[in-house]
């Protein structure tokens, strides 16, 4: 009986995400650097407020300019010029020190959060990876963060600095002359109302941009991956065409949203040269009327500049902020879905595994609406090959997913050792098999580090023992150091499933599930690796996926699935007396 040792866990309940909210957990990103970012808080405010002295300087040297021959005080003018020529100076020695600082604390806050999506990843249940596109979920983790990243660099300081230019100018305005700030009371709500209205416009554009240049990267990655079916097939022409289809959505979206948000900024632009006009015109009216200086109404002029030009500049970046907003809510979207369900409290880990396995009236379908599997029933003795047959779509591949708890039953119950395996942790369960896909995954590196990738610690005596019957490894220049490509280019499918079978060999574990495990390999190597997978089945449970039936007449039962159901089960010899599917199933391979 297998021996359990207990481990209790908690659920982790979804995040609801809202505009608010996003804000709030960027601010927690940068937060986790206070330090630098406090730094970057007063070097903006020093910088900016240095930057802000400058045009009362200049207002003062016009005073000090009196009309008439030796009336200029030049003292006076040399003295508030310099003092202008040192602020400024200062002021963009310490911009330039914030500008380095920024790309320091967001290059901190970039990799944590790419490490925090990437940990996701691995965290999220297998369905997450059925219903999102590949393409989809790297434009998440790279276009999206990258998006992020340059707002969070460039654009906060911008606003930052824009905020306080404003609050500084306005301030100073009406120190030099109140009268004169009457006329941005008219401009300013319209430009607030203007841009509030426009950033609710174009928020969602943004977010649809960004969908639909993930559907394009999701739709560009099936195809790099199935070029040699597409050439096969000659179906070049329709999958530029559905490229292309792809492409425009892209474009429009693209469109859509640059457009309206490019409309911000020269709309704004036009409100506030109004108000520079209207601030020309008055101020000539009160210097005639003798109630502000020449130096004064040049000050407030620049002042007023200063006040219009950030509005201006966030107007003009208000593409750049909704899009990364949306960005920002698919990394946040991605980080918020729920996890693989946590083990139940008190679930308990499995060791010294017999390799009993019972299914006891189990129902799953992947979606509530479609029930794939009904009312399932296998019993799995210690030691015994279990094959699984049936036409495509019959629910195999599901019952290997259902036994690694990759997905849960919707109803009935699955054991090991007696043990129902919702009691099991499912990193104790998912230890205790042996697995080989019929989709092969190699990883850049060695043959050596692949064929090891499930044992750590193998020594290469272990693995060359493990993959003893796959010479083509030794034939290789650099044998088992030879480096392979991304998922192992650079060599054969077939190559690629022995090195996969290689691995599942070196693992121990009492329990083995083959998953069309010879499908990628000539007969003459599937006769080779029989010949091992019977010396590696000894004294293991094993379950066997296999359409190539004649791979599996040694199996101690063979379970018929069609439409989810075990229709028949029994030897091979025993089935084909009967005469039923499996007769017509194998009888179908010779025709």
């Amino acid at each position: 009986m297998a021996k359990l040792h207990s481990q209790t866990s908690g659920v982790q309940e979804p995040v609801k995400i809202n505009k608010k909210k996003i804000l709030f957990r960027l601010w927690n990103y940068l937060y986790e650097y206070k330090l630098l970012l406090f730094t970057a808080v007063f070097l903006t405010i020093i910088s900016n407020l240095l930057a802000l002295v400058s045009p009362r300087l200049s207002g003062l040297a016009v005073d000090a300019m009196v009309l008439g021959e030796g009336k200029v005080d030049f003292e006076r003018v040399f003295y508030y010029s310099a003092l202008m020529i040192a602020f400024y100076l200062l002021s963009s020695i310490l911009s330039y020190v914030l500008a380095r600082l920024m790309i320091s604390l967001t290059q901190k806050v970039v990799y944590r959060m790419r490490q925090e999506v990437f940990q996701k990843l691995l965290d999220l249940p297998v369905g997450f990876f059925d219903q999102n596109q590949t393409g989809d979920i790297i434009s998440r983790i790279s276009y999206d963060i990258d998006v992020l990243n340059t707002s969070l660099s460039s654009d906060l300081i911008q606003i930052a600095t824009s905020l306080i230019t404003v609050i500084g100018s306005f301030i100073m305005m009406i120190t030099i002359s109140s009268q004169l700030v009457i006329v941005f009371l008219f401009t300013i709500p319209i430009s607030i109302i203007f841009t509030s209205y426009m950033s609710r416009k174009v928020r969602p554009l943004f977010r649809r941009r960004s969908r639909k240049l993930g559907e394009l990267n999701g739709y560009v990655e099936e195809n790099v991956s199935g070029q040699k079916t597409i050439k096969a097939y000659h179906q070049e022409k329709t999958m530029i065409n559905r490229f292309d289809s792809f492409n425009e959505a892209a474009v429009q979206a693209y469109y859509q949203s640059d457009y309206y948000g490019t409309m911000v900024g020269p709309s704004v632009n036009l409100i506030n040269n109004l108000s520079l006009s209207l601030v020309s015109v008055l101020g000539a009216l009160l210097y005639l009327w003798n109630s502000i200086t020449i130096g004064d109404l040049s000050a407030f002029v620049l002042y007023s500049r200063k006040f219009s030009g950030p509005i201006n500049e966030i107007a003009n970046i208000i593409s750049e902020l909704q899009s990364s907003m949306a960005a920002a809510e698919r990394i946040f979207r991605l980080l918020d879905e729920e996890s693989e369900p946590m083990d139940l409290p008190g679930a308990e880990d499995i060791t010294d595994v017999e390799g009993k396995i019972d299914l006891d009236h189990v129902d799953f379908g992947y979606t509530p609406e479609k029930i794939i599997i009904k009312d399932l029933n296998i019993k799995a003795d210690p030691g015994k090959l279990v094959a699984i047959v049936g036409p495509t779509g019959a629910g195999k591949t599901t019952i290997i997913n259902l036994l690694m708890r990759f997905y849960d039953p919707n109803n009935g119950e699955i054991r090991v050792d007696d043990t129902p395996i919702m009691n099991i942790t499912r990193k104790s369960l998912r230890r205790a098999y042996t697995m080989v896909l019929q989709d092969t995954w190699l990883f850049n590196g060695t043959i050596f580090e692949n064929i090891a990738y499930g044992k750590q610690n193998a020594t290469m005596e272990e693995v060359v023992e493990a993959a003893k019957i796959h010479s083509f490894i030794t034939r290789l220049p650099q044998g088992y150091n030879t480096l392979l490509n991304e998922d192992g280019v650079n060599i054969s499918k077939g190559q690629k499933q022995l090195l996969t079978i290689a691995r599942a060999m070196l693992i121990e574990s009492n329990m083995l599930i083959l998953d069309e495990a010879t499908s990628n390999v000539d007969t003459r190597t599937e006769m080779q690796i029989q010949a091992a997978m019977y010396k590696l089945m000894q004294g293991k449970t094993c379950f066997v996926i296999a359409h190539r039936l004649s791979t599996i007449q040694h199996a101690d039962i063979i379970l018929v699935v069609k439409d989810g159901n075990v229709i028949e089960q029994g030897k091979h010899q025993e089935l084909l007396d009967k005469e039923g599917f499996y007769y017509k199933l194998y009888n179908s391979q010779f025709q």
